[in-house]
């Protein structure tokens, strides 16, 4: 009689998905406590859209401004350097030099993260930023030169590569930054005026279910059908396309026990390719469905992979829109606010769907003729710290949704009634709060790309069938999802624009 497993305590704190959590969690609390007046995190630094490279970054609250850009960075670098290196510990890595290759790491991924947000590469306005041109890719360009610098290292420079592979970790720094999006979102949540709230999201819900349950079969079916990918390579890759790139593609990864070079390459790509869509589809969108401006919004958050472009794609269709066609003015907001709403639903996707694909591979794809398998191996399956992106969710958004009641009755009125800057009061702290934790969220995605880098050979890569994958990629993206995406979006928000017109 086989024995039974038992849960391993000890993974509590020598393995890197919990690590993820704890970490995440860790800095969730403690940047949380800005909302009660206690802003203890305020000195994590910031980059910014810049001109002037003297005003690229600073800490991220006017209450640290004292520290100046590079007292911020810093700060930040030793105190990340503190908590990363207790979770190296406790896992067993060489503690020296995970400490100096982390330094390193940080330093080099800092460069590029800045250097991505010069308004000349970053600004979607470019009149506003001040200068004449840009190429309009948002500061998530930083994640791209991150990305190259990293691969260069990595491919040309093996012997710095091997030195830097002990704090490269990518698959630790994206899991905590996912524990942090589930904040993000979650402020984005209570945003959205009660007066249209059901027929809003009830919409969105189910453009978001009907369209990724087509997206995530096709992708599937097109990867092991016609270029004869194994499930291993699939799954993420049809997550990675059709829920919501990077955060997706790791968190499948992560439930079926994918080797850590598959979601590493499918978020590679994920990231290229959201660039590429944010260069045009803007445009297109803008050009053909003036008429329907929220359904152009919705397909901006269907069509776009990560959430910074497909914010930047729905608040370029706006702007476009309106500045041609001023009888739009009432719908300011409500555009890219159509965006949002579909990228939020798709976030909160990814956890629902890494549970259920734990559940299929566990009990189906590789279960053994007769083998018995237990319930628990659901348990390891399931990435954990998607448990801290659901909590981090639900914690803000309850805790916002309080704060917007109880203002509204200390000013002796329903939530109903309450004027848009009166709205935007009631939870004000909390977002100075998810500022800082999105401050920290952008660290980690840049610290994951450029590891991506580092531990990326092309060898390997050429290996693997990268050139295949871009390929799939590029086929279903352009190919179906993106036009699914706008059908989807045509049938759940045509004509809804004339609520907001009345």
């Amino acid at each position: 009689m086989a024995k039974e497993r038992r849960i391993d305590w000890s993974s509590l704190w020598k393995k890197e998905d919990w690590w993820a959590f704890w970490l995440g969690m860790l800095l969730f609390i403690l940047c949380l406590a800005t909302a009660y007046g206690m802003d203890i995190m305020g000195w994590v630094v910031k980059a910014s859209t810049w001109v002037d490279a003297g005003k690229a970054m600073g800490p991220t609250s006017k209450a640290y401004a004292y520290l100046g850009p590079l007292g911020s960075f810093i700060v930040t670098w030793l105190v990340l350097l503190i908590l990363t290196t207790i979770g190296a510990a406790a896992m067993g890595w060489k503690r020296s030099r995970f400490v100096a290759a982390f330094t390193v790491i940080f330093i080099l991924t800092w460069m590029c993260w800045v250097i991505g947000h010069n308004a000349y590469i970053a600004a979607t306005d470019p009149q506003k930023a001040g200068v004449p041109w840009s190429l309009r890719m948002t500061g998530e360009a930083g994640y791209i030169f991150a990305l190259i610098l990293g691969l260069i290292i990595g491919n040309f420079f093996k012997g710095f590569a091997n030195w830097l592979k002990e704090a490269a970790k990518p698959e630790w720094f994206i899991k905590t930054a996912i524990v942090l999006l589930g904040a993000v979102v979650g402020i984005k949540a209570p945003t959205i005026p009660p007066e249209v709230l059901y027929n809003y999201l009830f919409r969105g819900l189910c453009a978001i279910v009907e369209a990724y349950l087509i997206y995530w079969a096709l992708v599937y079916w097109v990867a092991r059908r016609y270029f004869g990918f194994s499930r291993e390579w699939a799954a993420p890759l049809a997550s990675g396309i059709s829920i919501c790139g990077v955060s997706a593609a790791i968190a499948t990864g992560g439930a079926i026990r994918a080797r850590p070079i598959v979601p590493i390459m499918v978020s590679s790509l994920v990231i290229v390719f959201a660039v590429v869509e944010l260069l045009f589809l803007p445009f297109l969108a803008a050009g053909t469905l003036h008429a329907q401006p929220l359904v152009a919004g919705a397909w901006m958050g269907l069509a776009v992979k990560t959430d910074g472009a497909a914010v930047a794609s729905g608040e370029l269709v706006e702007a476009l829109i309106i500045g041609h066609y001023p009888e739009y003015e009432p719908l300011k907001g409500w555009i890219v606010n159509a965006a949002v709403t579909t990228k939020i639903f798709i976030d909160i996707f990814i956890g629902v769907w890494a549970f259920i694909l734990a559940v299929v591979w566990v009990y189906w794809i590789e279960r053994r003729p007769g083998e018995k398998v237990e319930k628990l191996e659901i348990w390891y399956r399931f990435p954990k710290f998607v448990i801290g992106y659901f909590l981090t969710f639900f914690i803000v958004f309850l805790l916002t949704s309080a704060a917007i009641n109880a203002y509204a009755a200390s000013l002796g009125v329903t939530p109903l009634e309450l004027t848009k800057e009166q709205f935007k009061a009631s939870f004000a702290p909390f977002n100075a709060a998810v500022g800082e934790m999105d401050s920290f969220r952008k660290i980690f995605f840049a610290l994951t790309f450029f590891s991506i880098g580092v531990i990326s050979d092309f060898s390997t890569l050429r290996r693997e069938g990268i050139g295949r994958l871009a390929l799939v990629y590029f086929i279903c993206l352009f190919g179906f999802i993106i036009w699914i995406g706008l059908l989807i979006s045509w049938l759940f928000f045509h004509d809804v624009h004339q609520l907001f017109l009345r």
